[in-house]
């Protein structure tokens, strides 16, 4: 019974959208829930399925959404790439079992993957609320990275110990703390420290955008007095914090081949930035690729320490299930369906999961969204001319979370709100590339400042 508190974030996200606004609720109430909350715990609901709290705040989001008539909301074909994506994977469960064993990851792909593209899609954008929504989501990431430092020094989760156990006990007790060097990775709200590590490099490239767009006030009230203390580094420093808590290797390598891109964009002559780039990814990346390919090739058996039996495992683990996933090409096996190897406890690679459950038509649309996305957004990005400080292309910095996203999801699912916010971030995308660049007037609105009048005939009236 405690577990239907899952349900009360849906009933304050409904009474904020119908008393306030929908953007309100979406991003001061769904967000939050979202990021801040466990997204492996639900109410479980005889007869109906059973929704996570960010799940129950997202469709209620979504049903004032569409009773509104959708506001903002314009056609895409990335809304068919998006919609088909989930359905492959809802389809695909349904022939490897039935409806009512599939109808909870139906119902996961409605409201953790479509509702959530949608609403970002539709409520961001469309009313200049981009810098208002990666505040939220930097501002939540901070309270994540301050419990972090706690499970870090303690050694012990804060949301299983106290969240679960009070409210939903005898779920997933199998999250646990893991230990690298001595010390706890901090897996936070997110169930493990590598999807943790993903999240919080998503918020710090958020966070590095508003920083650099001049987002955040100079000076708070009251700490004035402190001489280098602005609340843009203060912010940037939590979400380096927050990385380096998890202590997850795989996330920090995406974070800094992604910074290549963010280059890119800060570059005053971006063309010759991009050649930079490319030079340095032919030259010293191919190398790299293949000595990591000989490195983690010697097998398990023969690995020199933990750090090159883990990468040998991973190697292992594709070569071993390829064939597997290749018996049931199209639709996959159905979710965790697919027959165990043995000395393979998990499968440590998205795309190779994703293919093992769902089949090449589900993961072939999740690399397209991902590689067309970030390839629009490059395009996008190169083509526009600088319309504020440098560094704040918000193209630049979603390409850049997109290639995070793309080799970090190479060592582990991307699970639970790894998943939301890659699909929310899609959907920003979505809206940008649709609109023209954000000019310099809206830039300083939405900021605060005063905008003057640049008409060259200031008139009030014209007569006829």
């Amino acid at each position: 019974m405690l577990a239907y508190i899952a349900y009360l974030p849906g009933f304050l996200a409904y009474v904020v959208a119908k008393r306030y606004a929908l953007q309100c609720a979406f991003i001061w109430v769904y967000l939050p829930v979202l990021l801040l909350l466990p997204d492996y715990y639900y109410a479980m609901t005889p007869g109906l399925p059973d929704p996570t709290a960010s799940q129950s705040a997202a469709f209620a989001l979504f049903l004032v959404f569409v009773a509104q008539g959708a506001p903002g909301y314009r056609f895409s074909y990335a809304d068919v790439a998006v919609a088909a994506y989930a359905f492959a994977v809802s389809f695909s469960e349904y022939l490897a079992t039935d409806y009512a064993a599939a109808q909870n990851l139906v119902f996961f792909e409605l409201t953790s993957v479509l509702f959530p593209y949608l609403l970002a899609k539709s409520l961001i954008e469309p009313f200049y609320l981009r810098y208002t929504f990666a505040k939220s989501i930097v501002l939540c990431s901070s309270v994540v990275v301050l419990l972090n430092l706690f499970e870090n020094r303690f050694g012990y989760n804060l949301w299983t110990t106290y969240w679960g156990r009070w409210f939903f006990p005898g779920q997933n007790e199998n999250w646990v703390t893991t230990f690298r060097y001595g010390i706890a990775r901090a897996a936070g709200p997110y169930a493990h420290c590598l999807v943790a590590g993903i999240m919080l490099a998503a918020a710090y490239r958020l966070q590095r955008w508003l920083q650099w767009s001049g987002a955040w006030p100079l000076k708070v009230k009251g700490l004035a007095w402190l001489p280098l203390f602005t609340p843009a580094r203060f912010f940037t420093l939590m979400m380096l914090l927050g990385i380096a808590s998890t202590l997850a290797k795989g996330p920090w390598l995406a974070s800094i081949v992604a910074a290549g891109i963010v280059f890119i964009g800060r570059s005053k002559r971006k063309a010759a930035a991009l050649k930079i780039v490319l030079a340095i990814l032919v030259l010293v990346g191919v190398p790299l690729l293949l000595a990591l390919l000989d490195y983690a090739s010697v097998g398990r058996g023969n690995a020199v320490d933990d750090t090159q039996e883990t990468a040998a495992y991973r190697y292992e683990l594709v070569s071993e299930y390829m064939d597997v996933a290749s018996e049931q090409l199209w639709w996959g096996w159905g979710l965790m369906k697919w027959p165990q190897m043995p000395k393979f406890e998990s499968i440590d690679n998205h795309f190779l999961l994703t293919y093992l459950n769902h089949g090449v038509i589900a993961v072939s649309l999740l690399l397209g969204i991902m590689v067309v996305m970030m390839a629009r957004l490059l395009w996008h990005g190169m083509s526009q001319p600088e319309q504020g400080p440098r560094g704040s292309s918000l193209a630049f910095t979603l390409a850049a979370i997109y290639l995070m996203y793309f080799i970090a999801v190479a060592t582990v699912a991307m699970m639970y709100q790894s998943c939301t916010l890659f699909f929310l971030l899609t959907g920003l995308t979505d809206a940008h590339l649709r609109r023209d660049v954000l000019d310099s007037r809206q830039f300083l609105l939405e900021m605060g400042h005063c905008v003057p009048d640049e008409r060259k005939y200031k008139f009030r009236k014209v007569l006829q």
